[in-house]
């Protein structure tokens, strides 16, 4: 494993590449919000919703797709703040906690119109281990959800506008033509939004799953998204985007924190609804060697909040371990809801488990420390810059 030399972020995560200097595409990405004319973005925003904006009211102006956390708050605030009407639409998540519901309640009494989608729990706790199982995402069907369900809403409502907020390519690194890009679409869905290669409609037949069950799954026709002229536009395209700034700005209006760090974050304020984000964070430890911590250090070290030393101490100290409880909630009663074990638990995750990342022992099994968490191979050090270079010589 190799490290960007700017940011902590390791060259096993899909999508990302680095320059002959060992600096990440997020990073590079990042560095060239510099050049942007933010204001001159700002006006052509203002142009856009004016000619989205509903010239009677007799609609919404907009949809915005919301969970409750710190950035759907700040979405739904910068679109009153701009005189738009918006229709929040809800996804909701597969185990949502109860800091959730009241974020979701706070969103509520800004002032908006706002609809919920519950999909089927009996079908969602099965999409869940199939999720788990075959693909290593227990939170599979939440990802594919939260972007077929606000766009189905935008459909069926008749409101071609839907505002999402960051760029996951641009924050985190990823194809340049997908980072600059300024609009979601089936395209950007299909290569990005979550279904890790296993389609919606792989799941028909599977533990009795039929099509009639995958309605909120399935994504519009194209008939339908030309019908209605849906666009959806990514908010953080022409505001700069900062998931704690978004932070500051929603706990002013009544967004709660949690009461500590988040486990397997370095933070209190993100990733509060769902118990189960805590499994999805740490497959990703598992298959790629880094997690939450990871990904938020690195966007505070971009901004020049923390320097990259104290992010390496974080990312030690927080990153990888195991989930033995995610929002106070024990990981037993957690998998109890879609019927599996820890024993099982733990069968899945080493079958996930990189074998170059992670030591194995002399029997071929991974070796664990007595809380379960694993000895990782690589870490980041200060000395990556002189790897990078030693390579490029």
């Amino acid at each position: 494993m190799r490290f960007c030399t700017n940011c902590v972020m390791p060259d096993t995560k899909p999508d990302l590449a680095f320059n002959e200097q060992g600096v990440c595409t997020a990073c590079q990405a990042y560095m060239a919000r510099k050049e942007v004319d933010w204001d001159k973005r700002y006006k052509e925003f203002q142009e856009i919703l004016g000619r989205y904006r509903s010239k009677d009211g007799s609609n919404w102006d907009c949809i915005v797709p919301v969970s409750g956390g710190k950035d759907s708050t700040y979405q739904v605030l910068k679109m009153l703040q701009m005189g738009m009407n918006p229709l929040c639409v809800t996804s909701t998540t597969c185990d949502l906690s109860d800091l959730g519901r009241r974020n979701i309640e706070n969103i509520k009494s800004l002032g908006v119109d706002y609809i919920e989608v519950s999909p089927n729990k009996q079908v969602r706790a099965k999409l869940n281990k199939i999720g788990l199982c075959d693909v290593g995402d227990i939170s599979w069907p939440e990802h594919v959800g939260i972007f077929t369900i606000p766009v189905r809403a935008a459909v069926q409502f008749n409101v071609p506008l839907i505002m999402w907020g960051e760029n996951s390519q641009n924050e985190y690194g990823g194809p340049a033509a997908a980072s600059q890009n300024n609009v979601l679409t089936r395209r950007w869905l299909e290569e990005f939004g979550g279904l890790l290669g296993m389609r919606v409609t792989d799941l028909i037949g599977q533990d009795g799953i039929e099509a009639k069950h995958l309605i909120t799954y399935q994504y519009p026709t194209d008939e339908e998204l030309q019908r209605v002229g849906v666009t959806g536009l990514f908010l953080g395209h022409y505001i700069p985007w900062d998931g704690y700034s978004n932070a500051l700005l929603a706990q002013a209006h009544g967004f709660e924190t949690f009461h500590s760090t988040v486990e397997g974050s370095v933070v209190n304020y993100e990733n509060l609804d769902n118990h189960q984000t805590g499994i999805h964070d740490y497959f990703k430890y598992l298959k790629f060697g880094f997690g939450r911590a990871t990904d938020l250090v690195c966007m505070h070290i971009r901004r020049g909040r923390i320097t990259r030393q104290d992010g390496i101490e974080l990312i030690r100290m927080h990153d990888g371990a195991y989930p033995w409880t995610c929002l106070d909630k024990p990981l037993k009663d957690i998998l109890a809801k879609i019927d599996m074990t820890v024993e099982e638990f733990d069968k899945v995750c080493d079958r996930f488990t990189n074998r170059k990342i992670f030591e194995m022992d002399a029997n071929g099994k991974f070796v664990k420390d007595k809380k379960g968490n694993l000895k990782i191979l690589y870490r980041p050090s200060n000395d990556d810059y002189k790897k990078w270079t030693s390579k490029a010589a």
